[in-house]
């Protein structure tokens, strides 16, 4: 007799993926400039640790917030009575204005139609549960944020059909690869109900064209279908060209489309790239269809951000001084990061895909393989996490097309540690003979690491796997 269920006993998490498993193996060994200096630099996490000074300031001159005060009085009290899932007013009223905020006050949001989640992981979920059922398809385009595979599918039974985007374009989107995604879900027999994009994307870190976007509602109102446009790094948009949400052109283009489709555009947002508060778990989705927010707002109960929560980010992003100084401020750190990370890769040899987002570069290394193939990727992956002591997360993981890309994270780390990583992959590239055989060596330096090799890997979930959001 079986004592778990299906469910507890499927491996369908994804946890065997080289993203999952390059984390555990920072884990064994990770990089500290003091106590471990030949560890394992963490560049897997698109974390943005660059503008803490900040938040910290704002709350330094703002104690009674964080005191969950209001006019020096307590608020201690109602903040930890029961509160319903619909969310604080005050709260929803400032993300609605931040999110406009962000997108240049070039569309305007209605709290009434934004449900707050435990961050995008659960919003993404949650519209999954709300517009699909177990079997039914969503079409994503390639490569795609490798956790999609947990988010997406583990718990809804929704499939994923890629949509095959190529490094020929710049992995744009085009309606000869969104045609050939929608003939491959038939022929498996699948029913698409939409298709899901995010912009700025996860892992390219560009932002979506005007075209591409006119592109998507039309195929979405032809196909009678929904469209999910995942916009957490909306926020993080640092260089031209600027970022256009898919909202933004609905509202611009309305009368093109037939009058449903503004019911299936639905927007999910966050706060842990924009604001960098990741661990505060604040995810939204934004929609139009009133059953969808309704169904939604349900489900939330089964993820609610904490009132305390609430009442803390209300005071913030109803300061909006603060808030336009932080953006701005955090998007020319961000430049000024992402620059130094492309001249560091360029001195190794390395180039990067030409990006103006979010908190990594989607970096070519196709010419270090031993062939073009994915194995060849993993081996020279592998490498490269034991050997020259860098997490970095392969292109396979992320369902690239062609092997030899990975994703590199450059916001999660301080100047001093962005810097030695990039001497670490230069010396490599100097030192790596042209017929060098790609076969993986444990670094000497390792005890830990060289106990495991990467086929009898275990996952393991840490509380800060648990934690942790793209």
């Amino acid at each position: 007799m079986k004592l778990l269920s299906e469910k507890a006993a499927c491996n369908s998490h994804g946890q065997d993926s080289s993203y999952f498993l390059g984390w555990q193996e920072y884990e064994k060994n990770p990089y500290d400039e003091a106590r471990n200096p030949k560890g394992i630099i963490q560049m897997g996490l698109a974390e943005n640790q660059l503008s803490f000074d900040l938040l910290e300031s704002w709350l330094a001159q703002n104690p009674d917030a964080a005191a969950f005060k209001n006019d020096g009085e307590s608020v201690f009290r109602q903040l930890a009575l029961f509160q319903d899932y619909h969310g604080l007013p005050s709260f929803k009223n400032a993300m609605v204005q931040f999110m406009s905020e962000i997108r240049g006050n070039k569309v305007s949001f209605d709290s009434s139609k934004l449900v707050l989640t435990a961050g995008a992981t659960s919003a993404n979920e949650t519209l999954m549960f709300c517009l699909a059922n177990p079997g039914d398809a969503f079409l994503l385009p390639t490569p795609y944020y490798p956790g999609f595979d947990r988010d997406l599918k583990w718990r809804t039974g929704v499939e994923i059909v890629p949509i095959q985007c190529y490094s020929s374009n710049g992995f744009r989107i085009t309606e000869s690869a969104l045609e050939e995604a929608y003939e491959e879900a038939k022929k498996r027999n699948l029913k698409v109900k939409g298709v899901l994009v995010t912009n700025p994307s996860n892992p390219l870190g560009t932002t979506l064209t005007r075209q591409e976007l006119n592109l998507l509602l039309t195929f979405i109102d032809e196909k009678r279908i929904h469209l999910i446009s995942d916009e957490i790094y909306s926020g993080t948009v640092f260089d031209s060209p600027a970022f256009v949400s898919a909202m933004e052109v609905l509202t611009e283009r309305r009368n093109h489309f037939n009058a449903d489709v503004w019911d299936r555009v639905h927007l999910v947002f966050s706060l842990s790239k924009d604001l960098g508060l990741p661990g505060f778990r604040v995810g939204a989705i934004y929609s139009n269809d009133e059953m969808v927010v309704a169904a939604a707002t349900k489900m939330s109960s089964f993820g609610l951000v904490s009132s305390q929560t609430q009442y803390l980010l209300a005071a913030m992003l109803s300061d909006k001084k603060f808030t336009r100084k932080y953006v701005s401020e955090n998007q020319k750190r961000l430049k000024k990061r992402h620059a130094m990370m492309v001249k560091g890769l360029k001195d190794a040899g390395i180039g990067c895909l030409e990006s103006n987002a979010a908190l990594f570069c989607w970096v070519d290394m196709r010419h270090l393989l031993a062939e073009k193939t994915f194995d060849a990727e993993i081996e020279l992956w592998k490498k490269i996490v034991y050997d020259v002591g860098l997490n970095i997360s392969p292109g396979s993981s992320c369902h690239c097309t062609e092997p030899g890309w990975f994703r590199v994270c450059f916001a999660n780390m301080s100047e001093e540690t962005l810097h030695l990583a990039m001497q670490r992959i230069k010396s490599f590239v100097d030192l790596k003979p042209a017929d060098e055989d790609q076969t993986v060596h444990s670094p000497q330096h390792s005890n830990k690491s060289k106990k495991k090799g990467f086929s009898k890997w275990v996952f393991r979930l840490s509380f800060n796997d648990r934690q942790r959001e793209r």
